[in-house]
C-alpha cells in the first residue's frame, strides 16, 4: 500500500544565526576559513526537512515564488550540527535544485527548474530519508527572491 506525503521545508533560524556568527567571528579576528570549510553567504539561510516516515520514493517538488527570482537548494550529506562542527564543502550533495520564476510571469505557480537535476535531487533526498529523521539544506536566494516570498515542499510516495 502506498500514499503520498508532502513535506515542507522550514527555516532553522538558530542554525542560520550560528553560521552567520561563525563568519562574523572570522572577520572580526582577521582569520580565514578552514581548508574546505563552507561559510554561509549573506543571501543564504539554513532550512530543515523532518521525515516522519523512512521508506519514501520521490514524487514531485512544490515550489512557489511570489515574485520573480531564483532559489538554489543544496542538501548536506551528513548529519551536520553547526554548533559542534563546521560545514565542509565535501558534505554538500550534488546536484543542487535550482528553481526560478522569470520576470513577466504573473502566476506564482509558474516556476521553472532544471528537470533532470530536480528529479535526481529529489531521489537523493528520498534515499537519505531512509537513514535520517532530519536533513539540513542551504537555501540561496537570488535575483529578487527572498525567504518571505518562497513556499517550498517536496512530495514523496510512502511505501508501507
Amino acid at each position: 500500500m502506498t500514499g503520498t506525503q508532502e513535506l515542507s521545508f522550514h527555516m532553522d533560524p538558530q542554525l542560520t544565526e550560528v553560521m552567520r556568527l561563525r563568519v562574523q567571528s572570522l572577520q572580526q579576528r582577521g582569520q580565514k576559513r578552514q581548508d574546505g570549510e563552507r561559510l554561509l553567504r549573506p543571501h543564504e539561510a539554513v532550512y530543515r526537512l523532518d521525515f516522519t516516515k523512512q521508506s519514501l520514493g520521490f514524487s514531485h517538488w512544490g515550489v512557489r515564488l511570489a515574485q520573480p527570482g531564483r532559489l538554489t537548494i543544496t542538501a548536506t550529506s551528513q548529519h551536520w550540527t553547526p554548533d559542534l562542527t563546521h560545514l565542509m564543502v565535501r558534505q554538500l550533495l550534488e546536484p543542487a535544485g535550482v528553481f526560478w520564476r522569470a520576470a513577466g510571469e504573473s502566476d506564482a505557480g509558474t516556476v521553472q527548474c532544471y528537470q533532470a537535476d530536480a528529479q535526481e535531487f529529489g531521489e537523493r533526498i528520498a534515499e537519505m530519508a531512509s537513514v535520517r529523521k532530519v536533513m539540513y539544506f542551504l537555501f540561496a536566494f537570488e535575483e529578487g527572491c527572498g525567504p518571505e516570498n518562497v513556499d517550498c515542499s517536496v512530495a514523496f510516495e510512502v511505501n508501507n
